[in-house]
């Protein structure tokens, strides 16, 4: 019999393989129900059971598409109405390595729709609950390329760059009401996500590849930590505060009445 107290629910989209069927499993051990979400009903109904069995906590079963208006509505549904839940975890996403040039835009409408418009949906739905029950945590996965656009394919990049830019704001906008967030930007990870995206994980150098689980495992030292952004392949935090630190020092001078002396515009220019 589990004795670990529960932590309430956490609902976890992606999760039936990768990084989020390693999410569901640690949570579970830290005393999280589970409302588990992904589009393969018997990979999900497999883990499902052996989570039960494993740690004896209640896991539910969402099948749902993401990439699917009416079945996003159905997870926001189950946002709006489970008080239980403590946790969203973002997980589920898409990606391409394609050059933006060669890119099928259907692939990549469908990659915004799932990656921007799913996760936004969602972390909408959850917030107020928890603002009303005084708490929460919201994850959401990002990747390294919201940092280094140039990595892979520019939709991709740009749509974790949005993930990660949410995450800032809305970390500006909850600060002091007790609900929590943290975007994670894993590096190359060893997971399906790779043959969907048109490179296989075999093709890449294995030194720059974690698995799922060291991914997730750092991921969640990081929120431990009260970190808002994680990067679990960064050696040096200092690297990141510097980078963050830099991002800062840009705000006051990004919005003024004149445009910079440089450009020459406005005023009369010295010759």
């Amino acid at each position: 019999m589990n004795t670990i107290a529960t932590r309430g629910t956490a609902l976890i989209t992606g999760a039936s393989s990768g990084i989020g069927a390693v999410y569901a499993q640690r949570l579970a051990a830290r005393g999280y129900d589970l409302i588990l979400v992904a589009r393969n009903r018997e990979r999900l109904a497999t883990l499902a059971a052996r989570l039960t069995l494993e740690t004896g906590r209640h896991v539910r079963t969402v099948v749902a598409d993401l990439g699917n208006p009416e079945d996003v509505r159905t997870v926001e549904d189950v946002l709006r109405s489970d008080a239980r839940i403590t946790l969203l975890v973002n997980n589920a996403g898409v990606g391409a390595t394609s050059a933006f040039v060669d890119s099928d835009m259907a692939k990549m409408d469908a990659m915004i729709t799932l990656n921007v418009t799913a996760l936004t949906h969602l972390a909408h739905a959850v917030v107020p609950g928890m603002l009303a029950r005084g708490g929460g945590t919201i994850v959401n996965i990002s990747s390294i390329v919201a940092v280094s656009p140039e990595t892979l394919n520019g939709v991709y990049g740009g749509t974790k760059a949005y993930v990660l830019a949410l995450t800032q704001s809305l970390h500006h906008e909850l600060a002091g009401r007790g609900v929590r967030v943290q975007a994670v930007l894993p590096g190359a990870t060893s997971t399906e996500f790779w043959d969907v995206a048109g490179t296989p994980v075999s093709h890449l150098p294995q030194n720059i590849v974690m698995t799922s689980e060291d991914m997730v495992d750092a991921a969640l030292a990081g929120l431990d930590q009260g970190e808002l952004v994680t990067i679990p392949s960064l050696p040096e935090l200092a690297d990141w505060n510097a980078f963050e630190g830099a991002r800062q020092a840009l705000r006051p001078n990004l919005s003024r009445q004149t445009p910079a002396q440089r450009y020459g515009v406005g005023r009369e220019v010295a010759v």
